[in-house]
């Protein structure tokens, strides 16, 4: 089994959470006292750190971070405590007008409509927020801070409301965690994705197409070249792939709990005057396959996957290269079985997860148990029961589960598989999620041993999640340089000069003969050169050919983190390649 690890998640009731909570209160703080008219949003503890949702009179820029942190410094020395208070609504309503914070006046608002009687204040010194907590005791608990960036944001995530200036920040215990953190984020600038996609030239994003990856040749190299491996996965594991189209009237979306759940991340369509949607997950077009014929029990279990384009709206200010974008390829697949067969699918997904992530490089790994959210669908005592079947297989196959509560699937409980990558940051990839309610909802039914007709279980899953965010993540794993299995360019062939043509071209189809993917740089250029442009396109091998080369008919090798090694035949090579490749190391 691949190493495990145990989830390092913040909440606002651990320490480090109570610590980046009370840095949000102090920022917002020090940004009353230098920009007295600013209108607060909200400020929650993160994963990473902390940030706070600002209307200011007047923008900021980047420049006054430095200001703002040091008026926090200046709080936080002078050691005040946070003190916990209540109001009644009423009250409170009236301290948030008299304030002049329409944005606090709406919060309470909300809070009194789901029938709340009293709402939680905190104070530190003059400064008085609408907080549920908790804090540390005192502000010098809060140990070392960092602004990092500024951002727009949305009022409440919607985009019809105000945009917000959101400051992010980062704090922790002790100075020394701090500097890691800093160091950390430094070197994750020079694995960014976006960069190093842009360089490579494997994909690009346009002002025609906000939030659409556009994939150029080498890109979809290495898009299809993952596709390819999955699809040997998919093969050996008994699925049958399937298409299913991109847009879908919108009565279905109704019948799977999609509109009620999903509709604002959706987009619509209509066609001869009925009401169509563009699909956001493949599942609703999974089970009309499923219900196209009336299947046996000895059919059971059926397992069918999708590599299907799915759109989602997502708002302008959280789009961010291939990690966050509004279409995109989804890995997804539904098992249909019978409830017998749940734990051995279940498990057998588990370990069909891990052998993908090892070949990926990905060894350092947590699973999470997701459980019923506050929007759901289906009775108490099915969610009782899916959740307990996760429980008992998470048991049986020995895995420490983190559960997190309320974060599941609308329809079911569901695993989440965290990958953490070279520099330790950690990915939610694939999800093996339980369904008793869809089935029902779209009239999937088998037929059983008795004649009776049955509604199947469905276990949908996903290894990779979005193919797009996925190569992002490896692109950054890797820092560009690719497993020769995965690198679009595998070899570079660099003849000395032009001489060598004849020999070049020989070489060029004996690596065409056994499908090795490479480029010949015959420009006029110097060895060097051309030596320094490969590594800089993070190409894993390079042919160096010149008289002594030809003369005996050989190539002399150069790898790009290992540099030059001995001249080789073309068949040694050749071998030398294939084994890697097969390996995928």
């Amino acid at each position: 089994m691949a190493k495990q690890t145990r989830k390092r998640k913040v909440d606002k009731k651990t320490d480090l959470g109570k610590i980046r909570h009370s840095a949000s209160h102090i920022l917002a703080e020090a940004v009353l006292n230098l920009y007295p008219n600013t209108k607060l949003g909200f400020g929650p503890a993160t994963e990473t750190g902390f940030y706070y949702d600002f209307d200011f009179k007047s923008p900021i820029t980047d420049s006054d971070l430095e200001k703002i942190e040091s008026e926090m410094l200046k709080l936080i020395n002078e050691g005040r405590t946070f003190k916990k208070s209540e109001m009644t609504i009423a009250k409170a309503l009236a301290w948030a007008k008299r304030n002049k914070q329409p944005y606090k006046i709406e919060l309470i608002e909300g809070l009194k409509r789901d029938g709340h009687k009293q709402v939680t204040f905190y104070k530190s010194g003059s400064f008085v927020d609408l907080c549920e907590g908790p804090h540390v005791k005192s502000a010098k608990d809060i140990g070392a801070i960092k602004l990092l960036s500024l951002a727009g944001a949305y009022w409440r995530g919607d985009e019809r409301n105000p945009q917000l200036t959101r400051i992010y920040g980062t704090a922790f215990a002790a100075k020394k965690d701090l500097d890691e953190y800093i160091k950390l984020r430094e070197e994750a600038k020079k694995h960014d994705h976006r960069l190093i996609g842009e360089k490579l030239e494997l994909f690009s994003f346009h002002p025609e197409g906000p939030g659409f990856p556009f994939w150029h040749p080498k890109g979809q190299r290495l898009f299809l070249t993952v596709l390819e491996y999955m699809r040997e996965v998919l093969h050996k594991n008994g699925y049958g792939e399937i298409a299913t189209p991109p847009i879908l009237n919108v009565d279905l979306w109704h019948k799977s709990g999609h509109w009620d759940n999903y509709q604002n991340n959706m987009y619509f369509t209509e066609i001869d005057k009925q009401s169509y949607a563009i699909k956001p997950m493949n599942c609703p077009g999974g089970m009309l396959i499923f219900n196209h014929k009336l299947h046996s029990y000895r059919d059971l279990p059926i397992r069918t996957a999708e590599f299907g384009l799915v759109h989602r709206h997502e708002l302008s200010g959280v789009l961010h290269g291939l990690f966050r974008v509004r279409s995109f390829t989804q890995d997804d697949a539904h098992i249909f079985c019978l409830p017998e067969q749940i734990k051995d699918e279940i498990k057998a997904l588990i370990r069909m997860l891990q052998n993908v992530y090892k070949d990926f490089g990905f060894e350092d790994y947590r699973i999470e148990l997701s459980t019923r959210p506050l929007k759901s669908i289906g009775s108490d005592a099915m969610w009782e029961k899916s959740e307990q079947i996760m429980r008992e297989v998470a048991k049986e196959e020995k895995i420490n589960i983190e559960v997190n509560e309320g974060e599941g699937a609308f329809y079911g409980p569901k695993f989440d598989f965290h990958v953490n990558d070279c520099l330790g940051r950690s990915w939610q990839l694939g999800t093996i999620q339980l369904d008793f309610s869809m089935p029902e909802r779209l009239g999937a039914k088998y037929t059983d041993k008795d004649g009776t007709r049955k509604i199947p279980i469905v276990i949908h899953r996903a290894i990779l999640g979005s193919i797009e965010r996925f190569l992002g993540i490896l692109i950054e794993h890797y820092g560009g340089i690719l497993p020769l299995w995965l690198a679009p360019v595998q070899v570079k062939i660099l003849p000395i000069s032009n001489k060598h043509s004849k020999y070049v071209t020989k070489i060029a189809q004996e690596l065409k003969t056994v499908n090795i993917r490479f480029e010949t740089d015959d420009r006029n250029e110097s060895l060097g050169k051309k030596i320094r442009d490969a590594e800089l396109m993070k190409i894993p091998y390079m042919l160096i050919i010149g008289d002594k080369e030809a003369k005996v008919k050989s190539v002399a090798v150069r790898h790009i983190k290992q540099g030059d090694l001995k001249t080789m035949k073309i068949n040694s090579l050749i071998r030398k390649l294939g084994e890697e490749i097969d390996s995928k190391k």
